[in-house]
């Protein structure tokens, strides 16, 4: 109990390092989600950076480490750990929105998850608590840029034992991007190729900067092929 207090406070004061959004704020992208997004923040090397290189605009990134779709911390929850809490109302363009992965690795163990994957997201994308936030965002008038996650490169990782059940959930937010065109889900499956392990940091889950500037030329590209609103 003492390590779970531990790990809640310490991820805690990360949530606080999502950036906060000014009232007379001209950034137009929020970024929300997860440690896909936020790994190398500190070092202005994350993906949130890349993607203000890349569109030559600001990119607020409020996600953090850890962050879940499902909380059942409420405090901590509200402080960034439940994704759906980091949204701030603004007159946003974009949302770049992730997440779902720790839902899976941590509230199932990838195994017995179905339960768990129908409540983010139903099998034909149409329902959940994904859909549900994503219908939130679209309703504030912003588009929706929705990134899968990196594969593993080919090298035992912890997260191997997702890859049946986080195809189906990449499957499933496919067809929520299908149902809307003002969505779009961007798959990182094959940008991985078999056996560079350049793409991710040393725990072969999360990814190192080339990864993060990678993902974030994707995102860039799904925004700039997007037709005027």
């Amino acid at each position: 109990m003492f390590l779970r207090l531990l790990c809640v406070a310490a991820l805690g004061l990360l949530a606080a390092c999502g950036e906060r959004v000014a009232p007379d704020s001209d950034a137009r992208i929020l970024m929300m989600g997860d440690s896909m997004l936020a790994t190398h923040r500190g070092t202005g090397q994350s993906v949130g950076d890349g993607l203000e290189a890349l569109l030559g605009q600001p990119v607020i990134d409020r996600s953090v480490p850890g962050a879940r779709m499902i909380y059942v911390f409420p405090i901590s929850g509200s402080a960034g750990l439940r994704i759906q809490a980091q949204y701030r109302a603004h007159d946003w363009d974009w949302v770049v929105l992730n997440g779902g992965g720790n839902d899976l690795l941590f509230g199932c163990a990838c195994a017995l998850c179905d339960a768990r994957l129908d409540r983010m997201i139903s099998e034909d994308g149409s329902s959940g608590v994904i859909p549900d936030l994503v219908t939130k965002l679209r309703a504030g008038g912003a588009r929706v840029v929705y990134p899968g996650y990196l594969r593993s490169p080919g090298r035992w990782s912890l997260i191997d034992g997702c890859r049946e059940i986080g195809g189906r959930f990449e499957s499933r937010l496919a067809r929520l991007a299908e149902r809307d065109p003002g969505v779009s889900f961007v798959s990182l499956a094959d940008l991985v190729p078999e056996g560079d392990r350049s793409f991710h940091g040393p725990d072969l889950i999360h990814p190192s900067p080339k990864g993060s500037r990678a993902i974030a030329r994707r995102i860039a590209d799904a925004i700039e092929a997007a037709p005027p609103p």
